[in-house]
């Protein structure tokens, strides 16, 4: 994720109320993620593979889990900070550029998402209570 940089730079104040993954090959933790669910949107954060284990599906799978777990919760959108070079990978998701981008670290990022039809009996509410 930030190889070069202190384990305090990608903690977050709210790491607490995330969901975490890991994938496991043998017993090594070869790729993660972590899922923040708040009312009807998610957003995965700190998705990363060990270098030398990318291109082999780990991360594919580990996302396609995450992104189940987000629809069983009931989620309408799951989001993404995508870097730039990345979105390929996250479009095979379904997720698209929203437009959003911003440079964090040197590193270009777009926001991505997926949208999930609300549910006929609570449209009406959800739809007017967004700000």
């Amino acid at each position: 994720m930030w190889p070069d940089r202190e384990l305090d730079y990608i903690k977050l104040k709210d790491d607490e109320m995330g969901q975490h993954y890991g994938l496991f090959v043998s017993d090594q933790l070869v790729s993660v993620i972590s899922l923040f669910i708040e009312n009807n949107e998610a957003q995965f954060r700190k998705f990363a593979t060990l270098a030398g284990q990318q291109g082999q599906g780990y991360g594919s799978q580990l996302l396609s889990y995450t992104i189940q777990q987000a629809k069983q919760a009931g989620v309408q959108r799951i989001y993404c900070n995508a870097r730039t070079e990345k979105t390929g990978f996250y479009s095979k998701f379904g997720l698209l550029p929203t437009g959003d981008s911003f440079v964090r670290g040197g590193k270009s990022y777009v926001i991505m998402e997926r949208v999930y039809a609300a549910s006929s009996s609570t449209s009406h509410h959800d739809s007017s209570s967004e700000a």
